[in-house]
């Protein structure tokens, strides 16, 4: 029998030994500063979802999967095996005190990777349920979305109740994106879940733990679903409602967060954070928008505790929208289908309540409430949007400045300290054999070897060649 384990531990040391020593050298930087963080996570325990509350101090390294479709992709099992590899590494690096690792330590790290997660770096999923639930045309699940009328909904919002898998779906991608097995799966925990987002954990849940014993990994990680089920769980005033009502406070405040975007705001169409629809919808790529802003002369601004609302209102425009395709069909391309067209007063965003105007914050403002000290990517500069890395980096260095969203420090604690950054390199990402499609279902992929021979391929990402030069984009 193959000890897949081993194989995936050699590969990575091989090629992602650098990354390792970054990481430890960051930790150990970590560790001396201190600082005390309360981190409340989702997992699952024996097939139910709990709560877990993590006290103390540790260093947390983010990785993602996908609400956008209810199997395991490659793409997604690469990444969680990625930060579990790099997580377990570096915990026995550091309370080994070695200054290398070696085919001597490959079988105690293998015993690591079978516990559960723990140490002083721990690995967490950081999953956003603002998208949409078939953003790239790989879910079996995509007609029944548009039939619905669900198609342009943000995943926190949508239910279960009138979805189906589409049969032609699954005969027109058998082997390449979806597999009969994992077809039934969704099918038969369709029935179970009233909530989109449980039932899309509860099946990627099951899908990893068969993984896990095949691999002999553990990765039933920690999950932090995050914007929305975050800002319901929150008050008026705490941490990611003050990011909003912050970037909106004032006309420099909403230029500071375009620089960080490299947007200019001569048209300042792009919205900060966009609305949801009465009728449900709030995808991001449907949604179309301009912030309105009020004379600065004009007597009468209106004005929230003494402080002057310049944004006078936010004027949204939904319409049906083409997202984006599989890796199998270029001209397969999903849709966001809704229309829509109203205005919000710009009050309601300097005095922030989700309850009140419920919305989806731009990434780079929402991932300031993440706990990570460190995130991996998947595939910059090939698969994943290097734009969205840069105005991620550029708001942590805004906020170090005090250029964007003030106060974080002082009324939170957090350093804004930019987090230690790594990547899936793009030439070894785990892909379909037959197809070299990295968004293939792993039920689709009969031979895992040809997954483990790919090796594990992580770099650190230099952060001073992805900042964006703000000062450029005024």
């Amino acid at each position: 029998m193959i000890d897949y384990c081993y194989r995936l531990v050699e590969g990575f040391l091989s090629k992602s030994m650098p990354a390792v020593r970054a990481l430890a050298k960051s930790v150990q930087a970590h560790k001396e500063e201190g600082g005390y963080r309360r981190v409340t996570f989702l997992q699952f325990v024996n097939g139910k979802k709990i709560s877990v509350h993590i006290n103390g101090v540790h260093f947390y390294l983010r990785g993602s999967v996908e609400y956008t479709n209810p199997q395991v992709t490659a793409e997604e099992i690469q990444g969680i095996v990625g930060i579990r590899l790099l997580q377990t590494c570096v915990n026995y690096y550091m309370e080994t005190d070695m200054q290398e690792l070696t085919f001597r330590d490959y079988p105690l790290l293998c015993e690591e990777l079978k516990k559960v997660p723990y140490g002083y770096v721990l690995p967490f999923l950081l999953n956003t349920d603002d998208v949409e639930a078939d953003r790239y045309s790989i879910n079996p699940l995509k007609q029944s979305l548009i039939d619905s009328g669900q198609s342009a909904f943000p995943v926190a919002n949508i239910k279960t109740d009138r979805l189906y898998v589409d049969k032609a779906f699954v005969e027109k991608y058998e082997g390449t994106l979806i597999s009969k097995k994992e077809a039934e799966l969704i099918a038969k925990e369709l029935l179970c879940h009233t909530s989109y987002m449980d039932f899309v954990d509860t099946v990627k849940f099951q899908q990893l733990e068969e993984l896990s014993k095949l691999l002999g990994i553990n990765l039933n990680l920690y999950t932090l679903r995050m914007p929305l089920s975050t800002l319901q769980a929150e008050k008026k005033g705490a941490l990611l409602h003050y990011i909003i009502s912050q970037a909106h406070l004032s006309y420099n405040s909403v230029k500071n967060a375009y620089n960080c975007m490299g947007r200019s705001i001569t048209k300042h169409s792009t919205l900060l954070t966009v609305p949801h629809s009465k009728k449900g919808y709030g995808s991001k790529r449907a949604a179309h928008g301009k912030i309105y802003f009020n004379n600065n002369n004009n007597n009468n601004v209106n004005s929230i505790n003494g402080v002057n609302c310049v944004v006078s209102n936010v004027a949204v425009k939904y319409q049906p929208t083409l997202l984006y395709p599989n890796g199998i069909d270029p001209k397969d391309v999903s849709l966001a289908q809704g229309e829509d067209d109203f205005v919000v007063k710009g009050e309601d965003f300097l005095d922030y309540s989700y309850v009140k105007t419920p919305s989806s914050p731009q990434f780079f403002l929402y991932a300031l409430a993440s706990p990570e000290d460190a995130a991996l990517w998947h595939g910059i500069g090939a698969f994943a949007a290097s734009h969205l890395l840069q105005s991620y980096l550029s708001a942590y260095a805004a906020c170090r400045e005090g250029e964007l969203i003030p106060g974080l420090r002082e009324k939170f604690n957090l350093q804004c300290k930019t987090p230690l950054q790594f990547n899936l390199v793009p030439q070894g990402m785990w892909r379909n054999p037959s197809r070299q499609n990295i968004d293939a279902s792993i039920g689709s992929i009969t031979d895992i070897n040809s997954l483990i021979s790919r090796d594990m391929w992580l770099e650190q990402l230099a952060i001073e060649d992805t900042k964006r030069e703000t000062s450029q984009t005024s």
